[in-house]
């Protein structure tokens, strides 16, 4: 088996008595887009900044390609890109001056014309001062800044804040072709959409501790199901509360809607005496299942 690209171990951070996060194990593969999710203050830019070294745990243990991020994080940062979600950029400076200063502090050359298209993707004017920039902008000069030198490791947060939905889709097609060319991509996000569009597994961490990573199609087909139930009869509005792992969540005439967690033949044998005449299985999102995570009903 390959060594994982991302490795975590037991990671935990307490900020005094408030915890940042707590046992955190993460393995992310080479040539994977791995979602991370999580509301506000869960705990998703913490784990990506003790990933960089940019804060220390308090204990466990953090590998990036096998190094030790705390004792190794020169090797690292020659192979990784990061779009933090808080970009600061020095406003006296334009976009390609911020850049050209990237490249020499990387100590290797890139590729100008990679650079440049990137800026034309991105509907980016390179020439002119940070401080001319609106939100969008920034963002935008950071995304070239962390897709222009095609590293082995993207770790981006929040990567699509503050941009309109076109710019949204480049950045994603940016992600995809990332991962085509075998790079790995960390993809911190609370926009689920734009998770389900491009990972392959995800993470959802809660108040600091991770409470599933799946592959996204079997988070978004196999925690739940929804069905709707075609009834001659409308049944009873507790009709279906004694079957377990059924929860009835709206009715119209002639039709019920049901969330179904388990025990679906048990639900068919109750739904028969109001002449069941069809069902039909309804997409769940990825964003219903982190509701569901989020709103207490998973153990």
């Amino acid at each position: 088996m390959t060594q994982p690209v991302v490795s975590t171990q037991n990671l935990t951070l307490y900020y005094g008595r408030q915890r940042g996060i707590e046992a955190l194990d993460l393995n992310i593969e080479a040539g994977e887009v791995f979602g991370f999710l999580g509301p506000n203050g869960a705990g998703k830019t913490t784990t990506l900044r003790i990933l960089l070294d940019i804060i220390r745990p308090t204990q466990g243990q953090a590998h990036l390609f096998g190094l030790d991020c705390q004792k190794e994080g020169v090797a690292i940062r020659q192979r990784v890109s990061y779009l933090p979600g808080e970009l600061s950029l020095p406003t006296t400076l334009t976009a390609n001056q911020y850049l050209d200063m990237l490249a020499a502090v990387r100590g290797r050359g890139h590729d100008r014309t990679r650079r440049d298209t990137l800026c034309q993707r991105l509907n980016l004017d390179p020439t002119r001062r940070m401080r001319d920039y609106s939100r969008g902008n920034k963002q935008k000069v950071g995304l070239v800044a962390a897709f222009m030198s095609q590293p082995d490791l993207l770790i981006l947060d929040e990567p699509t804040g503050g941009l309109d939905p076109l710019v949204q889709q480049t950045v994603l097609e940016l992600v995809r072709e990332a991962q085509a060319d075998g790079r790995t991509v960390f993809f911190s996000s609370h926009i689920l959409p734009e998770v389900q569009a491009v990972c392959d597994r995800v993470a959802i961490i809660r108040e600091g501790r991770l409470v599933a990573t799946e592959r996204v199609e079997t988070l978004t087909h196999q925690q739940f199901r929804r069905l709707k139930l075609y009834l001659q009869t409308m049944p009873p509005v507790d009709a279906f509360a004694a079957v377990a792992g059924v929860t009835e969540i709206g009715r119209e005439p002639g039709v019920v809607l049901l969330e179904v967690r388990q025990n679906v033949a048990g639900l068919l044998q109750a739904a028969v005496p109001y002449g069941l005449n069809d069902l039909e299985t309804l997409p769940v999102t990825l964003e219903e299942v982190f509701l569901a995570y989020y709103g207490g009903s998973h153990a």
